[in-house]
Order: structure tokens, then sequence, then C-alpha cells
């Protein structure tokens, strides 16, 4: 069973922390594949963008080649100013064109050799249209004749189609990336779903199990308490049995001391008394040997009559509960020392044998407390009935009992009074205020203590 619930406990366990994994699975799914679609994208777009610039800058090159080319033929046919400010501008935008060109090709050297190539040439050029410009007619046309653009031209052709190829690949290359991103989300997606769909199910199967061993413990609970319940019915009752049984033990004994043991020690007391008068010419020590027997006898009768009250009060039976009540306050109280107060009603209530018996063996048990561990001087005795119940309260200013005594399990005289209170289904209580002092009190329904045919005549 242990082993059971061992393995019952561990798979809750795992139950409850799968549920947390999964997610952080997802989680960390989710960033791993939008982690690797952006940098495919990334990666894609600056190829693009790498190719789109060079396109632009060859392109820039070329343009500003040409603006420098017409504006040389500007000045050599108008001679107007304007158009050498115009060839003057465009031949000194052509480095930074070339600087240009070599910032978007670095890293690749068959690139950078051609631009190298393509800067001799450049610079071949531009001499030979400066010496166009600034030289005369006949050294003019020889120096446009030397700047033949077809070889750059056709370095700048090469170059642009290598750039125009780069781009294609980069589109093709970001496109793919996209696609592969968008397949990669698809997936990522999926999967997460399938990750969702798993913790629910975990989820879901977690809550059957504690579903089912809630209503297994409830179950559980209810054949418990259905057993202590009985098991309690039982005590309860075997607990009022022996406590009959004990009260009969006790009144039986009673009578046999009464009839036995009383009936011996009279009759020891009848012999020594005709002894005594029967023998007047005894010597003085058989007549005090005769005497002192005779005192003997004398207190064995008086301490069988006090057992006897102790085990079965004769006034309880013969006269009643409150001549029992007043006999026991005035035993014990007198004993004692203390201060005894009663309240009664004015005549004597015909109760019934059990509820008697108890409320004089409450009365009995408080007494007997009251002289062993309150340190009272004053005790009070009330008892007091109307159509509702019966109550008997017996009050102290001793010490008091503390709280936690209530509760004892060792308090069996406590728990003796409260049970045979509840026999009768009535309530036991005892208090304890802070000034010092006890009350028990015992209330027990009218209709339980009093017989019926007897009820309406008491009250």
């Amino acid at each position: 069973m242990k082993m059971l619930d061992g393995a019952l406990e561990g798979l809750s366990r795992l139950y409850i922390a799968v549920p947390p994994l999964l997610m952080m699975a997802l989680l960390l799914t989710l960033f791993f594949f939008t982690s690797l679609g952006e940098a495919r994208l990334q990666e894609a777009s600056d190829r693009l963008q790498r190719a789109a610039g060079r396109e632009q800058a060859t392109l820039e090159f070329e343009t500003a080649l040409l603006a420098t080319r017409s504006g040389a033929r500007g000045v050599l046919l108008t001679g107007d100013d304007r158009e050498r400010d115009h060839y003057r501008a465009a031949a000194a935008l052509m480095p930074s064109r070339l600087e240009r060109l070599r910032s978007v090709y670095r890293g690749d050297d068959s690139d950078l050799a051609d631009i190298d190539a393509l800067q001799r040439l450049l610079d071949r050029q531009l001499a030979a249209l400066a010496t166009a410009v600034t030289g005369t007619h006949s050294v003019a046309d020889d120096a446009l004749d030397a700047a033949d653009s077809a070889p750059i031209a056709a370095l700048i052709g090469r170059m642009q189609a290598r750039a125009a190829l780069d781009h294609a690949d980069a589109v093709r290359g970001w496109s793919f990336s996209q696609e592969f991103s968008h397949w990669l989300t698809v997936a990522g997606t999926l999967f997460n779903i399938l990750l969702v769909g798993a913790a629910a199910r975990l989820v879901y199967v977690d809550m059957r199990r504690r579903t089912a061993q809630a209503a297994a413990l409830r179950e559980q609970k209810t054949t418990l308490e259905k057993e202590v319940e009985d098991r309690t019915q039982a005590l309860v009752e075997l607990s009022t049995h022996l406590q009959n049984v004990a009260e009969h033990e006790k009144e039986r004994l009673a009578h046999e001391l009464h009839d036995e043991l009383g009936g011996l020690l009279v009759g020891a007391r009848m012999d020594v008394s005709w002894a005594e008068q029967h023998l007047p010419n005894v010597e003085p020590a058989v007549r005090q040997r005769l005497a002192r027997v005779q005192q003997s006898l004398a207190a064995g009768v008086d301490l069988k009559r006090r057992i006897i009250e102790e085990l079965r009060p004769t006034l309880l039976d013969n006269v009643g509960l409150i001549a029992a009540l007043r006999w026991q306050l005035k035993e014990t109280g007198g004993r004692a020392g203390l201060r005894c107060l009663e309240s009664y009603p004015d005549e004597e209530t015909a109760f019934t044998s059990k509820a008697s018996i108890a409320l004089f063996r409450v009365a009995q048990e408080a007494f007997t407390n009251i002289v062993k561990h309150a340190a009272a001087s004053t005790v009070s005795v009330a008892l007091e009935i109307d159509r509702a119940q019966v109550v008997l309260r017996i009050a102290d200013d001793g010490c008091g009992i503390p709280e936690e005594r209530f509760k004892a399990t060792g308090s069996h005289g406590l728990a003796s009074m409260q049970h045979r209170i509840r026999a009768l289904s009535g309530q036991f209580e005892v208090t304890s205020s802070p000034r010092g002092g006890t009350v028990v009190a015992a209330h027990i329904p009218t209709a339980n203590a009093i017989a019926p045919g007897l009820l309406s005549a008491t009250i």
C-alpha cells in the first residue's frame, strides 16, 4: 500500500511538472524558429542591398563618366565657360564615384582587380580629356581619339553583368528565405499547437485523476466517519453500561454490607453488651477490654454506615435527591471546613433513578475535586427545576481549573460527569473565571429527569 501511494505521489508530481516543461519547450521552439527565420531573412536582405548598391554605384560611375565626356565635347564645340564649368564639376566628381565603387565591391578580389584596372583607364581618359580641353584644335582631336571609352565601357559592362547576376541571386535567396521562414513559422505553429494539445491532454488527465482521487477520498472519509460514529456510539453505550454495572455493583455491595456485615456487627455488639451485664464481678482489666471491643464495634458500625452511604446513599433511595445532596454537602464540607450555601426547591422532587444517581454522582465528584484541588473556602449548590430542564449548579471560590485540563485525556472525573449527563440527553459545562473559582453546571431535560406521571405535579 505504501509503495502504491509512493508511485501515485510520484505520478502526481510528474503530471504537475510536465505542463510547465512543455510550455517552456514551446517558448524555446518559438524563439528558435523565429530567430532562424529572422537570421535567414536578414542575410538575404543584406545580399539584396549589397547587390542593389553595386548596381547603383556602377550606374552612378557610368553616368558621371558620360557627363565628363559630354562636358569636354561641349567645351570643344562651343568654348562656352558654362560648359567648361560643367566639365570641371563632372571631372571632379569622378574620384568619389570610383571610391564609391571600391567601397561597395570591398571583399571581392575579382571585382577589386577590375576596379584597379578601371582606375588606370579612368586616369588616362581624364588626362586625355584635360589635354583636349586645354590644347589646340589639332591636339584636342588627337586627345579625344586617345580618350576612347570602349575599354572602360567593356569593363563596366562586365561589372554590371556580375552585379545583375548577384542581384538576381540575392532576390532568389531572399524569396527562398522568405518562403523558408514562412514554412518554419507554419511548422513552429503546428509544433506549438501539438505541445499545447499535449499539455492540455496532460492537464485533463491530471484533473480526471484528481477528481477520481477526490471522490475516493470523499468516499473513504464518509466510510471513516461512519466507522468513527459507530465506534463512538458503541463506546458511549459501553461506557453507559459499565457505569450502570458499577452502580448496580455498588448497590449490591451496599445491601450486602448493610444486611450481612451490619448484622454481624450488631450481633457482636449485643453479645458484648450481654457479657458486660452478666459478668458483674469480672476483673477491671477484662471489663476495660470489653469496653474497648464495644467502642471498636461501634466504630465499625459507623464505618460500615459511611461506606454504604458512599457506595449508595440510603437517603437517595429512601428520601430523595435533595436530602442526599444536603447530606453529601454536609459530610464533605464539614470535614473540609467549608462554608456551605444551598438552594433547593421547597419540596422534594421525585426524580427518576437514572437522573437522581447521575446528579448525585456529579455533585459527589465535584465536592471531591473542590476539597482536593480548589483550595476554596466557600461552596454553593443550587438545584433548579422548570418545564424545560433541571439544572444542578455547583460553584466554589477556589483557584479554578486551568483551561487545558478541560480537554486533558487524564481528566477522568470530568469525563465521567460529562458522560453521565449526556447519557440523559443533557449538557455538562465547566467554567473557570480569571478571578478564581469554578462552576460546574449540569443541564438535563425535565422529561428525562422526572417521571412523566409526576412531571405535572412537580412543576
